[in-house]
């Protein structure tokens, strides 16, 4: 059966394809948010109006105040008292939001014009024992028909004692303490018998002797009536919204325009304004000056949240509304609309896929194999088996490339090149000034051990033995620069920089001859020859890089210091010892490896100079 093929034109009406289907869906992400964004502007321009409403009361409420306060004829009693009564009366019915409006002066008189419980006219004249209350009953200040003088008459008229004291009223004394205008925290109002909030402005008047008499004019609302004020955003959608205090009770909500008489925290409700008061207390923005919006889940619906603050009263005016409400029919709109769009889609889609699997996967793949490859990571590399015929030739290509580096990389040091291309220098010849360790290493006797062995046997042994040597100088910082015979040159500092080189070589020696000393034991219970390794270690300037022809090179380290290395290792053979380091080596370990000293000036073979040099100690010699 012949195989199927994908060429590069189905593929490319596959994307196509998948183009389509991240266009629909940039399409529907974007509708989205077009109706998150509506629906919060709508329901912020529901709130606003709720907030404008709020402002205007307060804004008014505050006029009316400073009207009273600036009149000439202001007082509680006398002559003045009549006419600031009319004067309150005439405000009062200019004034639906308010339920009363107050005069009262330091020695406890009072004026006031009120709806509640009824409409009347009250004036208060307090004596040494008591207060005489008189109350002129009048009709309704909201009522409309006749002229000034008949609205104003008076229906029938009551007196009698009481121990009422508006110098000991809420709204009195935070005036005075304020100096100033000001909005009481709520108090039971004793004509209402319900809780009420008041604006308060103080209104000094000197009196015939010259001596300043103390008046507060103040205005009184009932929290229910204040409720009547945040109604509107039920009115205009499907919210409702909450006037908060400082000190987090529920002033006013839209969802409860009753008579209050006990303040409420909106804490103790279990609807939606307990969970977005919690909220707002978890996030520290209850009671804040800034103006927010979120949306929160409560008993698995979303509501969509704005709060305000209103800064003369530090009240928190917080709205709330559904979103499946507000947005419910809009929003399923938008999803029927995406779901018959993907319906059109659905096979191409379902082809699409299926065809983009064919070449994303095995490209993905392909590009790990490549990027190991890059890192000349060349063993068990995965083949990616495809039906499309440009990623099967991808696939052979970077199959035969990795062989080819497998084999080149058998005759280079790999770790070496794999550093100069992080470092990102050219491959190129090159070469600087580097301070290096040098280290040379022989096998003592080697010619007579290869002369008595087979080949094979002895290619056996020296793999073994520069496998456990190059383990050895890569733990600890060394890089084998080349295998000469059964030597070995290694480099340490070079290609990079390397901290405390000599004294990683030394380390790196000993362990060397420990770990041999392993690996002549099991060669011996097989019948094998011993290496008895010797080691010369020098440190010193050099000319380390990339040398050699421009078809040809390789990373090495020339100079006196290579020279020098090579003849302290030859050294060993004359004085009988196994590991030789230079003056200029030992100086660098500070005493951390034990070596001894060799009494007499060394005269190394090619060199016209005598050197001081040191044994270094092996492991089981080292003092403890």
């Amino acid at each position: 059966m012949r195989r199927f093929r994908v060429d590069v034109g189905t593929i490319v009406c596959a994307v196509a394809l998948v183009q389509s289907l991240l266009l629909v869906a940039l399409g529907y992400w974007a509708v989205e948010r077009l109706v998150s964004k509506v629906g919060t502007a709508a329901h912020k321009i529901n709130h606003d109006r709720v907030e404008d409403n709020v402002l205007a009361f307060l804004a008014k409420t505050e006029a009316v105040m400073r009207s009273i306060g600036d009149s000439p004829s202001l007082h509680a009693a006398g002559e003045d008292g009549e006419q600031t009564a009319e004067m309150l009366w005439t405000l009062l019915e200019q004034t639906p939001e308010l339920d009363s409006l107050n005069v009262a002066t330091d020695d406890g008189h009072l004026v006031s014009a009120m709806r509640y419980p009824a409409p009347a006219l009250r004036q208060v004249l307090r004596g040494p024992a008591f207060s005489t209350e008189t109350w002129q009953y009048k009709r309704s200040p909201d009522s409309e028909g006749g002229d000034a003088r008949q609205r104003f008459a008076t229906t029938h008229i009551a007196a009698y004692r009481s121990d009422y004291d508006p110098t000991q009223r809420t709204w009195f004394v935070d005036a005075l303490k304020a100096k100033g205008p000001t909005w009481t925290a709520p108090f039971l109002s004793a004509a209402a018998r319900e809780l009420a909030i008041s604006h308060a402005l103080p209104a000094g008047r000197l009196d015939d002797e010259g001596r300043t008499q103390h008046m507060v004019v103040a205005a009184n609302v009932s929290l229910g009536h204040l409720s009547k004020l945040v109604r509107v955003f039920g009115e205009l959608g499907h919210g409702e919204s909450a006037l908060l205090s400082a000190d987090h009770h529920v002033l006013a909500r839209s969802d409860q325009p009753r008579v209050v008489r006990q303040l409420e925290s909106p804490d103790t409700d279990d609807g939606v304004l307990g969970a977005l008061h919690a909220h707002m207390l978890a996030a520290g923005t209850a009671g804040g000056v800034d103006d927010m919006a979120f949306s929160i889940e409560h008993q698995g619906r979303r509501y969509l949240v704005q709060t305000s603050h209103v800064p003369s009263t530090r009240w928190q005016l917080v709205s709330w509304e559904s979103e499946d409400l507000l947005l419910g029919d809009l929003q399923r709109t938008v999803l029927w609309a995406l779901l018959l769009t993907f319906a059109f889609l659905a096979v191409a889609l379902f082809i699409s896929l299926r065809l983009s699997k064919l070449v994303t996967r095995p490209i993905e793949n392909l590009s790990r194999v490549a990027r190991r490859i890059g890192r000349l990571e060349l063993d068990n590399l995965p083949l990616e088996a495809s039906r499309v015929l440009e990623i099967q030739h991808l696939n052979q290509a970077l199959d035969e490339s990795a062989r080819s580096l497998k084999a080149f990389s058998k005759f280079v040091p790999v770790d070496i090149i794999k550093q100069l291309v992080a470092e990102g220098q050219a491959l190129a010849p090159s070469g600087a000034p580097r301070r290096i360790t040098a280290m040379f290493t022989d096998v003592e006797g080697f010619t007579s051990i290869s002369e008595s062995l087979d080949a094979d046997v002895l290619v056996k042994q020296l793999t073994e033995y520069f496998n456990l040597a190059a383990r050895i100088f890569a733990r600890h910082g060394g890089v084998v620069d080349k295998y000469m015979g059964d030597g070995i040159m290694v480099l340490w500092g070079a290609p990079a920089d390397l901290e405390d080189a000599e004294y990683r070589a030394c380390v790196a020696a000993l362990e060397l001859h420990a770990e041999m000393n392993q690996l002549n034991a099991s060669w011996r219970s097989q019948g094998l020859r011993e290496f008895r390794t010797r080691i010369g270690i020098h440190t010193g300037l050099v000319i380390a890089g990339v040398l050699g022809s421009s078809d040809r090179l390789s990373y090495t380290a020339v100079g006196d210091v290579i020279n020098v290395a090579s003849r302290i290792e030859g050294a060993n053979k004359d004085l009988g010892t196994r590991t030789l380091i230079s003056e200029a080596t030992f100086a660098a370990l500070g005493g951390r490896v034990a070596a001894r000293r060799i009494e007499e000036m060394i005269e190394l073979r090619g060199r016209q100079t005598r050197m001081v040099l040191y044994e270094l100690l092996e492991i089981e010699h080292q003092p403890r």
